[in-house]
C-alpha cells in the first residue's frame, strides 16, 4: 500500500469516527478532535469542564467507535490503589490465590474526577499511565497495547480534592477545556434526546464501530512514521526552549512536552490525511499539549494572565518556517 492509499485509509477512518461521534456529542467538536488525536498518538488526555458537559459519554462513545473495552472510575477520597489495579484473592478450594483484575485492565479508561483520589492511589495510576503496567504485590502485570486514560476533573469544586502533582500532569499527552456548546449545537443535542426517547441515558450505544484494537494500533505505527522536515522540529524546539525563558512563567515546558508536542502534531497531520508534518499542526498541538506543563508567576495570575494566553504569546514571537 503506497502512502496517498495510506493517507486516504486513515482520513477516512477519522472521519468516520468523528461522525459518529456526533451523532450523540454535540457541539464539542474541538474535544472529539483532540481524543482522536490522542488515540491516534499513543497518549493519554485529561479534560476539564462543569458537570453536564458530556465528558463521560463522549469516552464512552469513543470506546464504542472504537471496539474497545471500557471502564470507568470514580474517583473519591477513600478510593486504594487494589479498587483499581486488582487484587490477589484466596481460593480455598484450589488452595492457591487467584487475581482478579481491577478496571485498569480495560482499553479505555475514564477516571472520573481524577483529583479527588488520594497519593497512594494516584502513584499507582502514575505507574500505569508511564509504564502500561501494575505492580501487585511484587508481580507486575501488564496492561493492554491500547491502553488510555481519559481523566476528567471539575474547575469550580475543589472541597475534597488532592491537586495532581506535576510529575502525573506531565504524562497526559494533551488537557482539553471544554465550555457550553453554542445555542444552536444545544437545542440539536435536545432534539437528538429527545427523539432517541429511552434510549437517551445509554446513549453511547447506537455507535456503530468503525475500527478495533488492533487496526488502532497500526494507525499509531503509521503515525509514527509520519514525516518531519528539520525546520518543523526546529520549530516546535523554539516554542518549548522560549516557553523556559518567558517572564510570566515560573516553569516553562520540558524535554517531555517537546516529545509530545512532536507525536501530537504527527498524528494531526495524520488524520488531515497527511504524511507530513507543517508548522500549522504544531500550532494547533500547541495549547493542549503546554498549557498544563507551564505554571505563571504570582505576578502573571494578578494581572489576569492565563496558560493559554501565554502560550498564544509565545506562538507570536516565534518566527514560523516557511
Amino acid at each position: 500500500m503506497n502512502e496517498n492509499k495510506i493517507s486516504d485509509h486513515v482520513l477516512n477512518i477519522g472521519r468516520t469516527v468523528q461522525s459518529q461521534l456526533q451523532t450523540v456529542i454535540h457541539g464539542q467538536a474541538t474535544a472529539i478532535q483532540s481524543l482522536l488525536v490522542a488515540i491516534t498518538a499513543g497518549g493519554h488526555m485529561l479534560i476539564e469542564g462543569v458537570p453536564g458537559l458530556a465528558k463521560t459519554l463522549l469516552a464512552r462513545s469513543l470506546a464504542a467507535a472504537l471496539r474497545c473495552r471500557f471502564s470507568r472510575i470514580q474517583f473519591t477520597p477513600d478510593l486504594m490503589p487494589s479498587d483499581i489495579t486488582g487484587v490477589n484473592v484466596f481460593e480455598s478450594a484450589a488452595r492457591e490465590f487467584s487475581f482478579r483484575p481491577g478496571p485498569l485492565f480495560s482499553d479505555i479508561v475514564l477516571a472520573d474526577e481524577i483529583n479527588r483520589a488520594p497519593a497512594k492511589t494516584q502513584a499507582a495510576l502514575l505507574e500505569a499511565m508511564q509504564e502500561y503496567q501494575v505492580s501487585i504485590d511484587g508481580q507486575s502485570r501488564e496492561l493492554s497495547r491500547c491502553f488510555t486514560v481519559i481523566a476528567t476533573q471539575n474547575p469550580i469544586e475543589y472541597e475534597g480534592t488532592y491537586p495532581l502533582p506535576e510529575a502525573q500532569l506531565d504524562r497526559f499527552l494533551m488537557k482539553v477545556i471544554i465550555d457550553y456548546p453554542g445555542e444552536e449545537e444545544e437545542r440539536s443535542m435536545l432534539k437528538s434526546m429527545h427523539a432517541l426517547g429511552d434510549k437517551a441515558t445509554h446513549a453511547h450505544k447506537m455507535i456503530q464501530p468503525v475500527i478495533g484494537p488492533e487496526e488502532i494500533l497500526e494507525l499509531r505505527s503509521v503515525a509514527h512514521a509520519v514525516r518531519v522536515d528539520d525546520s518543523v522540529i526546529e520549530y516546535g524546539l523554539r516554542l518549548i526552549r522560549q516557553s523556559r525563558n518567558f517572564p510570566s512563567l515560573t516553569l516553562g515546558a520540558s524535554p517531555r512536552a517537546a516529545i509530545m508536542l512532536l507525536q501530537a502534531a504527527k498524528a494531526l497531520a495524520l488524520l488531515r490525511g497527511n504524511d507530513y508534518t507543517t508548522p500549522d499542526e504544531i500550532q494547533l498541538m500547541a495549547l493542549p499539549v503546554l498549557r498544563h506543563r507551564i505554571r505563571l508567576t504570582p505576578e502573571a495570575e494578578i494581572e489576569g494572565l492565563t496558560p493559554d494566553s501565554c502560550i498564544q504569546s509565545l506562538i507570536a514571537q516565534v518566527d514560523v518556517p516557511r
